[in-house]
């Protein structure tokens, strides 16, 4: 069983992983902050559970996952169309990426196989495991997310429309 000292190493080695996870479902900072917040002091109380220590960035991944999940039902609050023009235009003028917000735009069923997987390194086997997926059906996200990407990114980045 891990002590102390080797959870907070595990925790920091994982640390930009799990802000990767959690801002693609989040999207807001504060709230990514809260939900690894969560899911760290979660973890630490259900250490006990962590069958082998090998797996301590899956199953703290997973955790966050959840966590982050669970902030999402509970603000499920309405955006004055204003404000939502105001922010995709502060977007556009080049505030992030267009890469990164091509992912962002992603629906949730993609974005979040498509991060674990090309993000985060994440094998199908162990980003299926993660989302309680089969492998294929981790296979068929991934596809369908690598053609929205082209679809949006169009000539960009070395993609080719037909």
């Amino acid at each position: 069983m891990m002590n102390k000292e080797q959870f907070t190493a595990e925790v920091l080695k994982a640390e930009k992983s799990l802000y990767h996870v959690a801002k693609s479902i989040l999207k807001n900072d504060e709230d990514c902050a809260d939900a690894m917040q969560n899911a760290i002091l979660s973890a630490w109380q259900k250490l006990h559970t962590l069958r082998q220590d090998a797996y301590f960035k899956t199953w703290i991944t997973r955790i966050l996952i959840n966590e982050s999940y669970q902030i999402l039902r509970g603000r499920r609050e309405q955006v004055c169309y204003e404000d939502y023009l105001d922010e995709r235009k502060a977007e556009d003028q080049g505030s992030w990426s267009e890469l990164y917000l091509a992912v962002q735009e992603l629906p949730g069923q993609y974005r979040l196989p498509f991060v674990l997987h090309y993000v985060e390194g994440y094998s199908v086997k162990e980003a299926a495991g993660i989302l309680s997926l089969s492998e294929s059906a981790m296979k068929v996200r991934l596809y369908r997310a690598r053609n929205l990407m082209k679809e949006r990114l169009g000539g960009e980045y070395g993609y080719e429309t037909c």
